[in-house]
């Protein structure tokens, strides 16, 4: 076992690894969306090394893993589909003699399971307890646990951008300027990551600029649960974005795009793509997984408002809560095409492990695997109350197919007034769905990155309507905004 690395502060070798998960290796093809972003969480921790230690970050959704090397420290991420491979690496570095930590979503919800394949884990979100086992490592005694309780992202250390190979990514320019999120669903893995200390929480708003400022070109996606969590936080945000020329995407609520003012400031800094998570049409769904942001808010007005700031809409819908029927797939495409909706993402319910959800349906013994590699959002790991497990995965299908027919596509378009905003809604939505075989072949040919001037370019098309801001109506196009940053 070689573990005298880290005597008298000499650099180490370290290795932060992102596994793949399974959906992602096909061999026959690859969805684009495990190729849009990169491993930030594993590039943020890196910035917390020592300038002289040798790090390398590898994402197993871009790239083949190298397991021929000897790094003296092993950084592992583990989601709950990607455990068992995340377990098979970790178990045979350790072999080798590296020290291997283990963390995410999965390692809180389980430690028991993670601690066998693991000298170190660590329990919640990483910017107290990771330099704090650095600290630990470098004096000989670090714990076998670490638990996060003080929450948060002041003096955070810039993310080590140069270790990512941008190439290999759709959408390089992602960041994450808050945790978590202040909601409480009982699906959402959230209330298990969080336990212990605050459950949301955001950056100084000059540290976020700094980082915005930091990136190069003009496209943005943030990948923060919920941007406008905090909305004193997010309008500084967006006041301070004013004027830099960006076009960018984010995660938002219902209740977040009715509230007056906020979007609009949004909009007219470049927001101009927003995923919103619907869930449900049912309001007694709503009630029982207690999604209280979404109850007796009017669906169709939050996307006439995106859609009049010129913001697409990428929505998020869940089936199998217990008021679904057979009928649930057809009713929600349905309203989800008419509604002009430009993309759509499905999911099966799925009880995470740590969620009350999961605790409530354990009780109710209706959980019928715990194989983690189904808890996808793909597969019915539970009994539906209204339907058959197979009815329900068979639905979850036809609603993607029947979203994503041509013809749902051309009604989608034809709800726009606008011909550009039809053909843009054309080309969003045909190019996201209709044409994975390019898709895999782009991604296994590391040229993703070539088609971010086409996605910048059908961003910066939308927006174009007058947004009052501050009591003015200014008629704000891309082009007058980058001309203005200049």
């Amino acid at each position: 076992m070689k573990r005298n690395w880290c005597k008298d502060n000499s650099p180490m070798k370290v290795k932060m690894i992102l596994p793949a998960l399974t959906e992602a290796k096909s061999p026959f093809w690859r969805p684009i969306k495990y190729s849009l972003f990169p491993p930030l969480g594993l590039a943020t921790l890196a910035g917390y090394l020592m300038p002289e230690d040798e790090v390398i970050i590898q994402d197993e959704h871009v790239e083949r893993l190298e397991l021929d090397d000897e790094p003296d420290l092993v950084v592992i991420e583990v989601y709950i589909t990607s455990a068992y491979r995340a377990y098979e690496i970790a178990d045979h570095y350790r072999k080798k003699g590296a020290y291997v930590c283990l963390g995410g979503l999965h390692v809180t919800s389980l430690p028991e399971e993670a601690a066998q394949h693991a000298d170190t884990i660590f329990i919640g979100p990483g910017e107290d307890t990771w330099p704090a086992f650095l600290a630990d490592l470098r004096t000989w005694f670090p714990k076998k646990v670490y638990y996060s309780t003080s929450r948060t992202l002041a003096g955070m250390p810039p993310v080590r951008r140069d270790l990512i190979n941008r190439k290999l990514y759709l959408v390089p320019n992602s960041l994450v300027v808050s945790r978590g999120c202040p909601y409480t669903c009982d699906f959402c893995y959230k209330e298990a990551f969080f336990r212990g200390g605050k459950s949301f929480y955001t950056q100084a708003v000059d540290e976020a600029l700094r980082e915005i400022e930091r990136l190069p070109g003009r496209h943005l996606y943030f990948l923060d649960d919920n941007l406008f969590g905090n909305p004193q936080f997010a309008a500084a945000l967006f006041d301070g974005m004013r004027g830099m020329g960006r076009v960018w995407q984010a995660a938002g609520t219902v209740q977040a795009v009715l509230r007056s003012g906020l979007l609009e400031k949004a909009a007219d800094c470049g927001l101009r793509s927003l995923f919103i998570g619907f869930e449900t049409l049912s309001t007694d769904n709503l009630k029982a997984h207690h999604k209280n942001q979404n109850l007796h808010r009017d669906y169709n007005a939050v996307i006439r408002r995106l859609h009049d700031l010129g913001v697409m809409v990428n929505g998020s819908f869940v089936f199998g809560m217990d008021e679904d029927d057979e009928a649930v797939f057809e009713r929600t495409v349905a309203w989800a095409v008419q509604q002009g909706i430009e993309t759509a993402t499905f999911h099966i319910l799925t009880p995470y492990p740590g969620t009350a959800l999961h605790q409530r349906m354990q009780a109710q013994g209706r959980l019928t695997t715990t194989d983690w590699d189904l808890y996808d959002t793909r597969h019915a790991v539970f009994q539906p109350l209204k339907m058959s497990a197979e009815t329900l995965e068979a639905g979850y299908w036809r609603a993607y197919k029947d979203f994503y027919r041509w013809s749902s596509i051309f009604r989608g378009a034809w709800s726009k007034v606008d011909l550009t905003d039809r053909l843009r809604h054309l080309a969003y939505a045909g190019g996201w769905k209709k044409f994975e075989p390019l898709w895999d072949w782009v991604i296994r040919f590391q040229r993703v990155s070539n088609f971010l001037p086409l996605l910048e370019s059908v961003l910066a098309g939308f927006g174009k309507q007058e947004i009052p801001i501050g009591g003015e109506e200014v008629f704000q196009t891309q082009d007058t905004k980058m001309s203005t940053s200049l």
